[in-house]
């Protein structure tokens, strides 16, 4: 199972108007510690910008999952209930589960398509992220 962890970067960016200005933006990496993945954001950032660059911060996430869709250009956090019986009450278990899609309705739609489950379960929230990237785990690299 991933472990997936945000890391934020912060650093100055051109903006369409010509103005250089201070942006955070947040990245995903598929990571077996933090330090791994503030390693990998760095690595896949730093031939693209040049001034001032950092990382602002590096948190393990709670998403469980991702479904992917190549010609989504967004990410959308899903907030479901998997619905479990037992013998005195119908208690939700919370799971997340990151969705790429270019629509609020494609992230549904694509959500519904990968879940195919026979597990009851109930939408609770889905929200766009900020998240301009995914990295998945590296399996190539000899290390």
């Amino acid at each position: 199972m991933a472990t997936w962890i945000e890391v934020r970067a912060r650093y100055d960016k051109m903006m369409k108007n010509g103005v250089v200005k201070k942006i955070v933006e947040p990245y995903l990496v598929d990571a077996l510690s933090c330090t791994e993945a503030e390693a990998r954001v760095t690595e896949e950032l730093t031939p693209f910008i040049s001034g001032d660059f950092r990382i602002s911060s590096v948190v393990t996430t709670k998403i469980s999952e991702i479904f992917w869709d190549e010609t989504g250009d967004k990410f959308y956090k899903v907030k479901v209930n998997f619905i479990t019986l037992d013998e005195k009450t119908a208690t939700g278990n919370a799971t997340y589960i990151l969705v790429q899609a270019s629509s609020f309705k494609d992230a549904y739609d694509n959500f519904v398509e990968g879940i195919k489950t026979m597990a009851a379960y109930e939408i609770e929230q889905i929200c766009e992220t900020k998240i301009m990237d995914v990295y998945k785990a590296d399996l190539n690299k000899n290390g």
